[in-house]
């Protein structure tokens, strides 16, 4: 635990308090709420549009909600690239295929890892789906 207190993590404190105030400025700015399973689909529409737009256009909720990059899938960018600042900054990014607590609790097996996250991943964005989010 000594090695978790050496390295210069951000505050969860602070952190939170910016996310609490990008939710808001998004609200005020966009009367949206931000999200990321949206931007998911949207991004898998973009991308089979690459190969056939025919079909994409055919799909009855991309007929509703057409496959572009706007505010929110921008904000996922966003995330995906402040984490990585973030982790950069305080000196705590490594990259590794099994993460140490995964490894002291079920082994180091790459393929077990990945196939437990990618099913945890897929039952999350049903989920998230599900619930319209």
């Amino acid at each position: 635990m000594g090695e978790l207190r050496d390295r210069n993590y951000w505050s969860p404190y602070f952190a939170g308090a910016c996310a609490g105030l990008v939710l808001v400025l998004s609200v005020l700015i966009s009367g949206n709420y931000f999200g990321a399973s949206t931007s998911f689909v949207r991004s898998v529409g973009l991308i089979e549009q690459i190969f056939s737009a025919e079909r994409v256009a055919q799909i009855d909720y991309f007929v509703k909600t057409t496959p572009k990059i706007d505010w929110q899938w921008m904000f996922v960018a966003g995330v995906l690239l402040g984490s990585f600042v973030a982790a950069k900054t305080s000196g705590t990014y490594k990259t590794q295929a099994v993460p140490d607590m995964w490894r002291d609790k079920f082994g180091s097996n790459v393929v077990f890892r990945g196939t437990i996250a990618f099913l945890g991943g897929t039952v999350a964005m049903f989920g998230a789906r599900l619930a319209d989010g």
